[in-house]
């Protein structure tokens, strides 16, 4: 089974809810060229281990279709590691995961950004707008990633 890792800041508003779009996304076999089962987890470089995701977060997905009820959990090596593909949503994400493993090359070239034109914005204090745009995005984004970057093995 491969492993996708999606990383933010406090693991309650954009890691999680890729999380659960993406694991939507893959249960469907929407994702062009993924056929194995993949399992998708998320974390954040200063997340609080333990905390819910944001209502917003989870009524956004809601809205979508889509339950959520992970637990926020902080970044470690050993969960990169772990990973076959690791997202983090921005540029500053993406340096702090390549940092925990000191830029070991084979761990490095499978970290990368969500959107490679530019970070994903936090949508934290910005009302219900915000995360349904979020969504929207992540819906539109995850399959051509995924499909992009989760090279076979």
């Amino acid at each position: 089974m491969r492993t996708i890792l999606f990383v933010c800041t406090g693991n309650t508003c954009r890691s999680p809810m890729a999380e659960a779009i993406a694991r939507n996304l893959l249960d469907k076999g929407s994702v062009d060229g993924v056929s194995e089962r993949v399992f998708v987890a998320s974390a954040g470089t200063h997340a609080s281990a333990g905390s819910p995701i944001s209502g917003e977060a989870a009524a956004a997905l809601r809205r979508n279709g889509i339950e959520h009820d992970g637990l926020s959990r902080h970044l470690t090596a050993a969960m990169i590691r772990r990973a076959d593909l690791v997202l983090g949503m921005t540029s500053g994400h993406v340096a702090a995961a390549r940092a925990l493993v000191d830029a070991d090359p084979d761990q490095a070239a499978k970290i990368h950004p969500m959107d490679e034109h530019g970070d994903i914005d936090d949508p934290i204090g910005l009302g219900r707008q915000a995360y349904d745009r979020l969504a929207a995005q992540f819906a539109e984004l995850l399959p051509k990633r995924i499909a992009e970057l989760l090279r076979p093995t």
